[in-house]
């Protein structure tokens, strides 16, 4: 299973790289294969392993936030393992070249 996830801080202004830092950290110590991006994090991984881990970073972020929006969004495909590289290799097939990361 992937999971992307979004959390966004409100009420604490405009910048919030000290809490994607917090979020990152998280989800880097869990072990769990990750791709973070300028608009989320990409984690692969069983239910019960990805969920825990969006639920910490969400507490995490609202210990110093008044409100917090936290967006997930599941693609689950059993038997296909590996699928945060595998996914992107397959558009690069079709491409014929890599994408830009």
């Amino acid at each position: 299973m992937l999971a992307e996830f979004s959390i966004i801080p409100i009420g604490i202004g405009e910048s919030m790289g000290d809490q994607i830092a917090k979020v990152v950290k998280i989800v880097d110590e869990s072990g769990l294969p990750y791709k973070a991006n300028p608009m989320g994090t990409v984690v692969e991984g069983n239910w019960d392993d990805v969920m825990p881990i969006i639920k910490k970073c969400h507490q995490e972020v609202i210990k110093s936030s008044p409100r917090v929006i936290t967006s997930v969004s599941i693609d689950d495909r059993p038997g296909k393992p590996n699928r945060i590289v595998e996914k992107i290799r397959s558009v690069e097939k079709r491409l014929g070249k890599e994408v830009k990361k």
